[in-house]
């Protein structure tokens, strides 16, 4: 293990992360926005059955880009940076390039081929096939423009990255009002203006790109990339299965119209998505960036401390506003959907802690028995919804995404620590959690209003100062901060 350098200042590191995840935030929040915008337009020329055929069917995609990109993604990141020179980074690309290409084209053969048989599976019809067909040219788009834009994040340019995902966002605006709004294209409408977007962005950072990429696919590194990245496959399998079978669940074991409640309920609750999207586009390549690992572990220990923060604030917010967000933002015969915003919300504060904690073992390479975790929880996600959904419908969905969750998040650390340990600050990431589930609890239960909900938001903070969660140094720091 290498010594400490005097250069190494954790407060420029963090601060590091923190300025990337924040240009990386802004434009998410662009596209947030705009999704949240898009909810009334939706919800008004959207039946709740359309929408939850059009939440299953990006499901299916997001399944099958999981296995088509066999890790890829996850193994660019991590050999990029033991490159040693331009050159081998060069062919790092090309072959992760070439990979999803092919992986990508052979997704949208089959979803062309099959769409009549996979409609009728799906929805007992196949009158939704054009909107599988749809899907499989939204597939192809999604993972190859998705592998050409990290080549930005591994560079650190998160402007740039920005700059294409706000173009990405606004052609898929205009095409998506004009296919719902204006050509009542219904559902097929709104899968086809979202990948058009994605396809024209890709198509210009081809050319952009075109010195970088070439006709080369190294086989030996394709190999090693691939025993990095396949073992994650069933890890990245078991989080689909946690993320969204609760969808395919409640159209099977409720009705379509909840599926579609439960996704606007998901949509609002996307602040958090819009938080954790951030961190992840920054925090692959900024851990492994940090050479030593003793830098690195008092790093990733911090970092987890105060994303568990963030991210409990802003589910605590997101909990208590939930009636007001739903009432605000879409149709009245949606207004169920806001019982389900806190329990998601909170659920992706576990997330959040599963995400920073996995990146030790990525360090190392011993991706191997992740899958055992993710698979734990997405068994635990699987009895819970056939248990729960059929008496409680939505609201047994979210419990079993909420269970699924910190069962991953507490399995992660467990593994994590035997292979990586990292001096993680535990109490104070529980206070952090506990102190915001213990306030939204308490509003919920004492049905505050607007004015208390707000109030109970606001205390947040001061709930953590009177635990004691703050250091000295902590203190001394926001007291200069406030002074200046």
């Amino acid at each position: 293990m290498s010594a400490p350098t005097p250069q190494f200042r954790l407060g420029h590191q963090l601060g590091r992360l923190g300025r990337h995840s924040l240009v990386y935030g802004l434009g998410g929040l662009v596209s947030r926005i705009v999704a949240v915008l898009l909810l009334p337009v939706y919800t008004h020329f959207l039946t709740p059955a359309d929408y939850g055929k059009i939440e299953t069917i990006v499901a299916l995609t997001t399944l099958l880009g999981i296995v088509l990109r066999a890790g890829i993604s996850s193994a660019f990141f991590r050999f990029y940076f033991d490159a040693d020179d331009d050159a081998s980074r060069r062919t790092v690309l090309r072959t992760s390039f070439w990979f999803t290409m092919g992986g990508g084209t052979l997704g949208l053969l089959l979803l062309l081929a099959l769409a009549d048989p996979i409609s009728d599976v799906l929805f007992g019809t196949d009158s939704a096939a054009n909107l599988v067909r749809a899907a499989g040219v939204a597939l192809w788009a999604t993972v190859n423009y998705e592998q050409l834009t990290s080549l930005f994040r591994v560079e650190e340019r998160s402007l740039a990255f920005v700059g294409a995902s706000l173009a990405n966002v606004f052609l898929t605006i205009g095409v998506t009002l004009l296919l719902v709004v204006e050509l009542d294209k219904g559902a097929v409408g709104v899968i086809v203006g979202n990948f058009s977007g994605t396809l024209l962005v890709y198509l210009a950072l081809l050319g952009f790109r075109r010195e970088q990429l070439g006709l080369e696919l190294n086989r030996d590194l394709l190999r090693a990339m691939n025993r990095f990245g396949i073992p994650l496959v069933p890890t990245a399998l078991f989080l689909w299965v946690t993320n969204f079978s609760d969808r395919f669940f409640l159209v099977k074991l409720s009705d379509v119209a909840q599926a579609g409640l439960y996704s606007v309920g998901v949509r609002v609750a996307s602040a958090m998505v819009l938080l954790l999207t951030a961190f992840r586009m920054a925090w692959p390549a900024f851990a492994y960036s940090i050479r030593e690992d003793e830098h690195a572990k008092r790093t990733y220990a911090f970092v987890l401390t105060y994303m568990t923060v963030v991210s409990s604030w802003v589910a605590l917010v997101l909990t208590l506003l939930a009636p007001w967000l739903v009432r605000l933002l879409a149709a009245p015969r949606f207004a169920e959907a806001s019982r389900v915003v806190g329990p998601l919300a909170f659920a992706s504060v576990a997330f959040g802690a599963y995400i920073v904690i996995a990146i030790g073992v990525g360090r190392i390479r011993r991706t191997q028995f992740n899958w055992v975790v993710t698979g734990v929880s997405a068994a635990v996600n699987v009895v819970l919804n056939l248990t729960l959904i059929p008496p409680y419908g939505m609201m047994g969905a979210a419990v079993a995404t909420v269970a699924a969750y910190v069962t991953m998040a507490l399995g992660m650390a467990w593994w994590s620590q035997r292979v990586y340990p990292v001096p993680y600050q535990w109490r104070r990431v529980a206070t952090a959690a506990l102190a915001a589930v213990a306030l939204a609890a308490g509003g919920k239960a004492l049905d505050v209003g607007l004015a208390g909900a707000f109030v109970l938001c606001a205390l947040y903070p001061l709930a953590l100062a009177v635990l004691g969660f703050t250091s000295r140094e902590e203190r001394r720091r926001l007291g200069r901060l406030v002074a200046r």
